[in-house]
């Protein structure tokens, strides 16, 4: 894996892959697989947590019955094998959250809630912000890595053939989580880069 330098903005650490790199998800080609492929579910903040726990019945209307069940089995959420908090999964497979269309292609549930003005959560920011994965580190600060996935290869060909950088492409996922005036330093960062 290529190594990329660090770029500080306050207490946020940002993988210059973030900048350089290219990425625009080609749901023709996934179908939404990163919601059904992996050993663990979505890893899940404390608030997220608060929120879906508090609005199931509302988020409960846009799943699947094999993911209610599996949710009323283990919870709306789980510490998994390295003690993160993260979605259960169906018999070890995709998220409880899943909804399929006709054509099998993958639907966040909470997202759906959410755009039927059901629920206050839009979906985990986990998932929002893929493919950045972020860190909390021991000295307080937060880490935003790009993390390469396979099944994700045609989005990083998709971002590159249309010439969208991974920051722009998360651009309202970033202003969320880390407020307009971190968007716009790293905007100016990237301005410089190139």
């Amino acid at each position: 894996m290529t190594n990329y330098p660090v770029i500080a903005i306050g207490n946020i650490l940002v993988s210059s892959a973030i900048i350089t790199e290219k990425f625009c998800c080609d749901y023709q080609k996934c179908h939404g697989a990163c919601c059904i492929i992996g050993d663990s579910g979505a890893p899940l903040e404390e608030d997220e947590c608060k929120l879906i726990a508090g609005e199931m019945s509302s988020i409960s209307k846009h799943l699947r019955p094999e993911g209610i069940r599996s949710i009323k089995e283990s919870g709306p959420f789980i510490i998994d094998s390295d003690g993160d908090t993260v979605t259960p999964l169906i018999d070890g497979e995709e998220c409880v959250y899943t909804q399929f269309d006709k054509h099998d292609n993958c639907f966040c549930g909470i997202e759906m809630a959410f755009n039927a003005g059901e629920c206050s959560l839009r979906k985990p920011i986990s998932c929002w912000l893929y493919p950045i994965r972020v860190s909390k580190l021991s000295n307080g600060m937060t880490a935003l890595n790009l993390h390469e996935w396979h099944i994700c290869l045609d989005a990083f060909v998709l971002g590159k053939k249309e010439g969208i950088p991974v920051y722009k492409f998360l651009k309202e996922p970033l202003i969320f989580a880390f407020g307009q005036e971190f968007y716009s330093e790293l905007e100016e960062i990237a301005g410089k880069f190139f």
